[in-house]
C-alpha cells in the first residue's frame, strides 16, 4: 500500500500540537513548578515500575545512564524521588517516586483528563468514534517504534 507523502508528517504535527497545546493549558491549571519533558517522563517510568534502576530506567527512555543519573539527581533534590541501595548489589540504586510525585502526577493527569474529555465532547460523534478507531493502530505504531529503536 502507497502511504500519502505527507501522512507521517501530519500524524507528527497533529500529535505534537495536542501534546503542546494540553501542556500549555494544564500547566497554567496545576500548581507547582514547571517541570521538564525528560523528568516527567522519569516520573511516569519510575510510577509504572517502583524499585527500577537506573540503568533500567536510562533504557527504557532511550537515553544514556549519565542523563538519567543527572535527572535522578534533580528529582531527588526536588522532593521528586527518592534514591535507595538496592540490597541485593550495593552500588545500585532502587528509585522510587515520592508522595509529593504521586499528588502532582495526578493532580496533572486529572487536569490532563479532563481537558482532552471537554475537547472530545465538543467534537462531532464521527470524529470521536475516528480517534477512537485510531487508537489501537497508534499503540502499534509506538510499540514498532520501540522495537525499531
Amino acid at each position: 500500500m502507497a502511504l500519502p507523502p505527507d501522512l507521517a508528517e501530519r500524524l507528527m504535527s497533529a500529535v505534537l500540537g495536542v501534546r503542546r497545546v494540553v501542556r500549555r493549558r494544564v500547566r497554567a491549571e496545576v500548581s507547582g513548578p514547571h517541570l521538564p519533558g525528560a523528568q516527567s517522563e522519569l516520573l511516569r517510568v519510575v510510577e509504572r515500575q517502583p524499585g527500577i534502576g537506573v540503568a533500567a530506567a536510562a533504557r527504557e527512555l532511550n537515553l544514556a545512564g549519565n542523563s538519567v543519573s543527572t535527572l535522578v539527581n534533580v528529582l531527588v533534590e526536588a522532593g521528586m524521588l527518592r534514591r535507595e541501595v538496592d540490597p541485593a548489589d550495593r552500588r545500585a540504586a532502587r528509585l522510587e517516586v515520592t508522595d509529593a510525585a504521586h499528588e502532582r502526577m495526578a493532580s496533572w493527569r486529572k487536569a490532563r483528563t479532563g481537558l482532552v474529555s471537554a475537547a472530545l465532547e465538543n467534537l462531532s460523534e464521527a470524529d470521536t468514534e475516528s480517534i477512537a478507531a485510531a487508537l489501537p493502530a497508534l499503540e502499534k505504531l509506538m510499540d514498532v517504534l520501540k522495537e525499531e529503536a
